[in-house]
């Protein structure tokens, strides 16, 4: 009797081992969500450049969700994260980031067409130098951080992520 009470446990146990992907009850395990939603048919982004700024980071301090997150569209370096939002285009609702590696570590931006300040241990475009750069900043906030042989450059769209909000978004960049 307790030889028979085992075999189905033992055969249960057996399963499960042997497959991962069945349940208890010996359904098919519903399928993982996909860890990328590709945009517009492009590709996913590659992990060491999302590892500098994960689309979570972008929703928590962006007040974005799942719900609003049209996609992801990989390069090279860098990375971009595309949202649906009120009024708005969704090529332009987005927020890029860009990882190059660098022979040297830099300690701060060096654009020549915006002044930068500093949040934390990243930098915020504050002010366009010219008459030309001055009106981008209307639609994205730059942020800039230097790291030992690579430096992340982030431009969030303003309707997606406000400057308030870009600026809790410079502490989540690693």
């Amino acid at each position: 009797m307790i030889r028979r009470a085992r075999r189905p446990l033992l055969s249960l146990v057996a399963t499960l081992l042997l497959c991962p992907h069945a349940r208890a009850d010996g359904k098919p395990a519903p399928a993982a969500a996909p860890a990328c939603r590709a945009y517009n048919g492009g590709s996913c982004c590659a992990p060491a450049v999302t590892a500098h700024l994960p689309r979570e980071a972008v929703f928590a301090s962006c007040g974005e969700s799942d719900a609003t997150f049209l996609g992801e569209q990989g390069g090279k370096d860098s990375c971009k994260y595309f949202f649906a939002v009120k009024d708005g285009k969704g090529d332009d609702n987005v927020v890029q980031v860009y990882v190059p590696i660098t022979k040297e570590p830099m300690t701060e931006p060096n654009d020549p067409f915006f002044e930068w300040k500093k949040v934390g241990r990243a930098w915020f475009t504050a002010k366009g130098s010219s008459p030309k750069s001055a009106p981008l900043l209307n639609s994205t906030t730059g942020l800039w951080f230097g790291g030992k042989g690579y430096m992340v450059t982030v431009n969030a769209a303003t309707k997606v992520c406000t400057k308030a909000e870009t600026l809790k978004l410079a502490a989540r960049i690693k």
